[in-house]
């Protein structure tokens, strides 16, 4: 079996969305002091390669422990969006691309190449996002979940969260932010897991994304 992980890891100082804070690692225990090491982790629920559910946005919508597991696994498929400029929206084409298994995929992650950027300021620049037909396109679906390799689905500049509004006000579905190492899963279906923490009334949690291969 060969395993690729698409996750970033929690660190401090790590890129985070404008407006929230990084996170905090600060030791709680040490091996000198307790003959053990423990460490309070303070972060925000959308930090880093992460999940949102419908609750993220609207009140009363499904958060993520409301989720079965089984909505956190099962097959997904790259749609490669790699040559689009800043600026340029993911259109249709790149859906009809990605050929019929677009149909078969549980999930559909969107790669953009701009993992590469992370840790730069370029992460935060002009991202390409989905255009309102294949937004449509993806409601009309049975999919489990959609992911990018970029912080949001919106344009950070929109304050609306345009995209996150039309996708979760009447789907049950899962948003995935800020993957990596998309460009390393091919171009055909592969088995991909998204598990979050399981905090009540969950909006948000990290993820450990990973693709598998049998």
């Amino acid at each position: 079996m060969r395993v690729i992980d698409l996750t970033h890891t929690i660190k401090e100082n790590m890129p985070v969305y404008p407006g929230t804070d990084p996170p905090k690692l600060i030791p709680a225990n040490s091996y000198e002091q307790d003959g053990f090491k423990e460490t309070l982790l303070q972060m925000y629920t959308h930090t880093g390669t992460h999940m949102d559910p419908p609750a993220h946005i609207f009140e009363g919508r499904t958060t993520l422990d409301e989720f079965p597991p089984e909505q956190f696994i099962g097959k997904a498929l790259v749609v490669d969006c790699h040559e689009l400029q800043e600026g340029e929206m993911i259109s249709m084409e790149r859906i009809r691309k990605a050929g019929e298994n677009v149909k078969k995929a549980d999930f559909l992650l969107f790669y953009l190449g701009w993992d590469k950027r992370w840790g730069t300021d370029a992460y935060f620049g002009d991202y390409p996002c989905i255009d309102d037909e294949v937004l449509d396109f993806i409601l009309s679906g049975n999919y489990k979940g959609i992911g990018f390799d970029v912080i949001g689905i919106d344009p950070i500049a929109d304050m609306n969260l345009t995209r996150h509004k039309k996708l979760f006000r009447d789907c049950d579905i899962v948003n995935i932010e800020n993957l990596k190492n998309l460009d390393l899963c091919g171009s055909d279906l592969f088995w991909f897991s998204c598990f979050p923490l399981k905090i009540e009334n969950s909006d948000g949690s990290p993820i450990r994304a990973v693709a598998w291969f049998e």
